[in-house]
């Protein structure tokens, strides 16, 4: 463990808190509840709501595993330690790609949202946003916590805005250029199910990759100062958000506009401060959901570094991957995976239009891998490991029911993405990836059987 120990724990509580909410609010809210709402119209809000419970009960899994060997440092511990090292391997490398993609997502959204104030190529800012970057992460460790601590308080303070603006629209009934700001709004156009259940259902895609990111603070516990207090402290936190952020915040935003003066392009926190007529506002918005969009790259490239980091200090990635720079930051992990996040600028240049609709639905498959793996580890770990269970102090609740739940859920969003036209081919296209994994663990399985051979 020299190399992980090599890893500064200059993340203090309040850095761990403010991840943890930049982790829960991101362009998946800002800018991909715009086509969210578009499918399920204000139903969205029973979506997001749906998910973030089974969110939270993966979280609370992650917990009770994080917390029950000092050792761990990601979810490739985990998965290795209950599901064997090819479950390890192939979940340690998909993670990282979850990133890859969550970050060529941000990427996309950089492009889009500065499009709103010049008229240049989406991939000129989406290249410019990956440099700067790549300066601050190669930094150190706390400059990171830094950046993301005033990214997350930016968002925090923006939404707080939009709630309390949108409690005294309501009161005093203000008129926008689609009639007055009412609770009516949520029912008037459609009923709360305008497009039935289909339309419900097809949401989850988006609502899913909304919440991507939320299990960082996992990734982010080998970099704690006191992880035993302050990863429950976060994880506990999260029905809160999820209730404040998402739920609180969409009810504003379709009580300002009816879900139909929306459209999937654009973000509705944008659109809604248009509408009631404050352009600077709407600027100013555009601003907010520009850096959370940087936020939210910055998570990646911080998270796809140190997976790649654990992965190099497993021998399941080339040992260069597991080197630090003067600054304790694995340089050469992270200029790896910036190189890779650098494809969603080529996409924003080669497919404008669909670039960011392919990377979530490809982010969110591979993140119910993911969320799968740890509720799966979970079951086993409770099998397997009564006594840890018996004596741990933050037992997820009604396991293993819960789990099974959720997976089930997991299972259900995958058959609808199936289904769906717009999300059926990354679906079919994603499992390539993970047969390619298994068979490059195999091949790695046998050279490495093959030198033991003739070193002895």
């Amino acid at each position: 463990m020299e190399q992980q120990e090599g890893l500064k724990r200059d993340l203090s509580n309040r850095h761990v808190q403010l991840i943890a909410i930049g982790g829960t609010i991101g362009t998946g809210l800002f800018l991909g509840s715009g086509k969210a709402i578009q499918l399920a119209g204000p139903s969205i809000v029973f979506a997001y709501l749906l998910v973030g419970i089974a969110i939270f009960f993966v979280m609370r899994a992650l917990g009770e595993l994080l917390l029950s060997k000092a050792g761990y440092g990601s979810l490739t511990d985990i998965a290795e330690d209950y599901l064997g090292p090819r479950a390890a391997f192939v979940t340690g490398w998909t993670y990282w790609f979850c990133w890859i993609m969550t970050a060529m997502a941000d990427v996309i959204a950089v492009g889009v949202y500065v499009k709103y104030w010049f008229d240049i190529p989406q991939w000129i800012p989406a290249v410019i946003s990956l440099l700067i970057l790549l300066g601050f992460n190669l930094l150190t460790v706390k400059l990171f916590g830094e950046l993301e601590f005033w990214f997350a308080l930016i968002k925090v303070i923006t939404i707080l805005g939009l709630i309390g603006v949108g409690i005294v629209l309501l009161i005093i009934g203000f008129q926008t250029d689609s009639g007055p700001v009412t609770v009516s709004n949520l029912w008037q156009h459609g009923g709360m199910f305008p497009n039935g259940v289909t339309g419900f259902l097809l949401s989850f895609q988006m609502v899913v990759f909304a919440y991507v990111g939320v299990e960082l603070i996992g990734v982010s516990a080998a970099e704690t100062a006191d992880p035993k207090k302050n990863i429950p402290s976060a994880i506990n936190k999260i029905p809160l958000r999820i209730l404040f952020f998402y739920v609180g915040a969409l009810l504003v935003l379709l009580m300002i506009n009816p879900w139909t003066g929306l459209n999937a392009t654009e973000s509705p926190f944008v659109k809604t401060f248009s509408l009631i007529g404050i352009p600077l506002a709407a600027g100013v918005i555009n601003f907010v959901v520009l850096t959370s969009a940087a936020s939210a790259c910055n998570s990646g490239m911080f998270s796809t570094s140190r997976i790649l980091y654990n992965l190099g200090n497993q021998k399941q990635a080339p040992a260069n991957f597991s080197k630090l720079n003067k600054n304790h930051v694995p340089a050469n992990a992270l200029f790896v995976s910036t190189l890779v996040v650098s494809g969603g600028a080529l996409l924003s240049k080669l497919i404008p239009g669909q670039a960011f609709s392919i990377v979530t639905t490809i982010s969110a498959i591979c993140f119910i891998w993911v969320w799968g793996v740890i509720l799966v580890c979970h079951l086993k770990y409770k099998k397997t490991q009564p006594e840890l269970h018996a004596a741990s102090t933050f037992k997820a609740p009604w396991t293993p029911f819960v789990n099974y739940l959720v997976l089930g859920l997991f299972g259900l969003i995958l058959v609808v993405m199936l289904v769906a036209d717009e999300t059926r081919p990354a679906l079919l296209l994603t499992p390539v990836w993970f047969i390619g994994l298994f068979v490059l663990y195999q091949l790695r399985t046998k050279k490495h059987q093959k030198a033991e051979r003739h070193s002895a």
